[in-house]
């Protein structure tokens, strides 16, 4: 759906130009181009940490192939490890923490419920781990919020430089009626840019951000149900209100 919603947006925004009879060769325009991811590109460099920036390349293949979490796989996993607990014991769910289906986020929680920790403290533990993943993912998002944020205003500097070059040519009209249409290109590619791509990323990554957490809250849910010593029947009743976060 991400690679079809930006492709029939570019398709759209040509095949308006070609119907109106304009050369297809006008939107193609190195120098402004460079002018916008350039300098969109310098300016979210200069206010993300390099270490931030990376992460939010790094975030770009959740966007084309986002994780799949298995919700009614993990409350099922939950509801086993609670009648375990209750049979036998945390520590009957030790074996439990060297699965290879487990995420870090459950294996945290549940190493954190095979040491006893106590009910509160393993809430406050867990509380913090989901706000930090939180903001993780947050801050990732904001990067292509920023660039998207730049773009505009940088296509502005592209065509004003474009506009300079123009009125060099105030003797030849034909070359100086080619050369604005060429500087608008630049304007073109930073409101393009922003609102075809970057800022619709952000929003994506959010979206997902928002179905992970939702994973972690039911995870947390659970691991917090079964430290308490909560029966089957009432963990699997919190359980099933997040049932809906599959879809």
């Amino acid at each position: 759906m991400a690679l079809a919603g930006l492709l029939f947006a570019l398709a759209c925004i040509v095949l308006a130009q070609w119907w109106h009879g304009g050369s297809l060769s006008v939107l193609l325009d190195g120098p402004a181009l460079l002018i916008v991811l350039g300098g969109s590109l310098g300016a979210v460099w200069l206010q993300t940490p390099w270490f931030q920036f990376c992460a939010a390349l790094r975030a770009l293949g959740r966007v084309l192939t986002p994780p799949v979490w298995p919700f009614q796989e993990q409350c099922s996993r939950l509801l086993r490890w609670s009648h375990e607990a209750r049979q036998s014991g945390f520590l009957a769910l030790e074996g439990r923490l060297h699965s290879d289906n487990l995420d870090d986020f459950t294996r945290q929680g549940l190493q954190w419920l095979v040491d006893g920790t106590e009910p509160a403290m393993m809430e406050q533990l867990l509380d913090n781990e989901l706000a930090r993943i939180e903001e993780q993912k947050e801050l990732e998002a904001r990067v292509f919020e920023a660039m998207g944020g730049y773009s505009p205003t940088i296509g502005i500097i592209g065509a004003v430089l474009g506009l300079i070059q123009a009125m060099s040519h105030l003797d030849d009209p034909a070359r100086l009626g080619s050369g604005i249409a060429v500087a608008f290109v630049a304007t073109l590619y930073g409101v393009g840019l922003a609102n075809l791509l970057l800022l619709p990323l952000a929003n994506r990554l959010r979206a997902i951000c928002r179905l992970e957490l939702r994973y972690r809250e039911l995870t947390a849910i659970g691991l917090l149900a079964i430290a308490r010593g909560e029966g089957s029947l009432s963990v699997s009743r919190q359980l099933n209100q997040f049932q809906g976060g599959r879809h």
